[in-house]
């Protein structure tokens, strides 16, 4: 007799670029407004003196190249596309000149969003859960590791929908860069191998349909590529 009511739901991973192991996802952290031209295009204010997060369930982790569903409740769906921090050496109260020896690896990511829902939230002052915390929302691309890419500071960020460009900037106009993040997030909570960080997405998130071909590439990291269907 099995010690489970039910069968397990087995572990989310990511391929690591270039190793057969892959990468075992524990926790996923997002950084809300962490471009400023993103932050103004959603009417907010930007915050320089500390980033926020929220977080998405690892469940809902779809790899690169993965048919992902026009999520169910929203007639406004929306793409982000973000650099993802892969940690992989455990750390609490980190300092910021040592954040960087607990990154394993980047990768591209999309932070899938149901951004009238959001947007209804936002109005209440309810959580974001429903609009972010969404099934096959943390579509993620290998893991470049960085003892072979470094850590980008300077890098380009481009998303496509359809051949289309959507979003372009570059990595270098995060508010609060990579150490920053790691050092103010991990006064928090204790970081472990396995957590994710999707680090904000720039200015030209839009909506996206059945049938539209997402697209995305961080310079130096890599590609990320997602093909969206009808609802589940």
């Amino acid at each position: 007799m099995s010690d489970f009511l039910f069968s397990p739901p087995p572990p989310a991973a990511a391929p690591i670029r270039g190793q057969a192991q892959r990468f075992p996802i524990h926790r996923i952290f997002c950084v809300g407004r962490n471009y400023e031209a993103h932050a103004k295009e959603m009417g907010g204010v930007v915050d320089r003196e500390a980033p926020f997060y929220f977080t998405k369930s690892a469940i809902h982790y779809a790899p690169s190249g993965s048919t992902i569903a026009y999520s169910p409740g929203t007639t406004n769906y929306h793409y982000e596309m973000e650099l993802v921090v892969a940690i992989g050496k455990a750390g609490f109260r980190i300092a910021e000149a040592q954040a960087l020896e607990h990154v394993f690896g980047y990768a591209c990511g999309l932070d899938m969003t149901r951004r009238d829902l959001q947007a209804a939230a936002k109005e209440k002052q309810r959580p974001w859960d429903i609009a972010k915390d969404v099934e096959q929302s943390a579509v993620l691309g290998d893991i470049a590791p960085a003892s072979e890419i470094g850590h980008p500071t300077h890098a380009h960020i481009e998303l496509r929908v359809n051949g289309q460009t959507k979003q372009s900037a570059d990595v270098s106009q995060l508010i609060h860069n990579v150490p920053a993040v790691i050092a103010h997030l991990s006064q928090y909570y204790h970081l472990r191998p396995g957590d994710l960080i999707y680090t904000g997405t720039p200015e030209g998130v839009g909506p996206v349909k059945p049938g539209d071909r997402l697209e995305g590439s961080i310079e130096g990291v890599g590609t990320i590529a997602a093909q969206v269907d009808a609802a589940f």
